[in-house]
This record gives C-alpha cells, sequence and structure tokens, in this order.
C-alpha cells in the first residue's frame, strides 16, 4: 500500500493545494508539521534532508520526496482517474497551472503574507503595489469564469485546484471579500467547494 507523507503548515495555500488534491482524490495521507514561523525551512538540515529549495509542500511517496505544488498536483492527477487530464486539455491545464504560479497565487499570497504575517510590517508603498498586482490577477480570472464553468472547460481539473490554494483564507487575512467583490471567482469557489473530499484549509491541515 502507498503511503504519502506531507510536509506543510495550516497557513500555507500551496500544502492546501496538494493537500485538496488528495482528499478529493481520497488518499489517506498523514501530515508532517513544518515550523515555518520559527524558521525551520531555513535550517541547514531541514534544507539538506528534506527540500533544499526551503519550501513546502513536501509530499513523500513511500518515501520519495517531491515538491512545487505544480508538479505535485500533476503526479497526483497522473495516479487517480478522477482528475485525469486528458492529453487535449493538458496544454490548457498548464497554461493556467503557470499563470497561478506566477501571476494569481504569487500575488494573492505575497500580498495576505505582507499584510497580515510579516514583521516588521512592509511599507505602505508595497502593500499598495502588492494589491494593484493581485487585483489585476483577479480581474484576469473573473473574466475568465463569465464563461467558463471551472478554469478549463466544465469539470474539475488540477488547474482549479492550484488557483483555490489562498481563496478560503478568511476574508480578513488576504485583505479581499472575494464572494462581494468578484461575484464569478464567488461562484467559482462555491462550485469547487462542492466537489466530494473538499475542506477549507484551516480545517483540512488543522
Amino acid at each position: 500500500m502507498t503511503t504519502y507523507r506531507l510536509h506543510c503548515f495550516k497557513e500555507s495555500g500551496n500544502s492546501y493545494k496538494v493537500a485538496l488534491a488528495l482528499a478529493i482524490a481520497g488518499v489517506t495521507w498523514e501530515k508532517v508539521a513544518v515550523d515555518y514561523f520559527d524558521g525551520q525551512t531555513r535550517q541547514p538540515g531541514w534544507r539538506s534532508e528534506t527540500n533544499e529549495m526551503g519550501e513546502v509542500p513536501v509530499l513523500e511517496i513511500d518515501g520519495r520526496r517531491m515538491t512545487q505544488s505544480g508538479v505535485i498536483l500533476l503526479h497526483i492527477a497522473e495516479q487517480f482517474d478522477g482528475l485525469h487530464v486528458e492529453a487535449s486539455e493538458r496544454n490548457e491545464v498548464l497554461r493556467w497551472l503557470l499563470f497561478d504560479n506566477h501571476k494569481f497565487t504569487a500575488n494573492l499570497a505575497s500580498y495576505r503574507w505582507l499584510r497580515t504575517f510579516a514583521k516588521p510590517a512592509p511599507h505602505e508603498a508595497v502593500l499598495a503595489y502588492m494589491r494593484q498586482c493581485t487585483v489585476a490577477a483577479l480581474d484576469i480570472v473573473d473574466r475568465h469564469l463569465a464563461d467558463s464553468t471551472f478554469i478549463v472547460g466544465n469539470r474539475l481539473t488540477v488547474a482549479d485546484l492550484s488557483m483555490v490554494g489562498y481563496v478560503y483564507y478568511p476574508a480578513d487575512e488576504l485583505g479581499f471579500d472575494l464572494r462581494a467583490e468578484y461575484p464569478r471567482v464567488g461562484a467559482w469557489m462555491d462550485r469547487v467547494a462542492q466537489t466530494t473530499g473538499w475542506r477549507g484549509p484551516y480545517e483540512l491541515l488543522a
């Protein structure tokens, strides 16, 4: 029987992406809590033994480690029928995974981190710039969802699971009330949340 161990912490939306994919796939997995706030991922021993990049998530599959959420999601999609990516849609899924990593999650997660967790707090101009970048990415997704039920076509794929990594965190953390400010994004969030196995980040990674 394959064993899965996920190195993660509950505030990490990138960890949540992988945990959610495993949950939807019906996989039993073990949580390995990472003390990010106390600097565990910066320790030389952790980097040499767990992930040289100093990041979570790290998914162990029978002791073999995988890193980078996009790579892990694609691997999970290859293993489980419910998340399988058809050849005809693979390029589109990859396109949105890359957009997510470079623009959507990159900006939303950075803005959330700076306004909620960073110490000392960043300069107001930095926050304003990051908010502007986040709004630009949200606008793209909101427009796209005007003509698409999910990110790629009419069924849930790992493109959705990548892009929902941070959207379910509380509005007072994000600095956005997504359902109120972006109704199409909100409706998409609700559709994803109706998927069997779905749980929010602070419940799933508790």
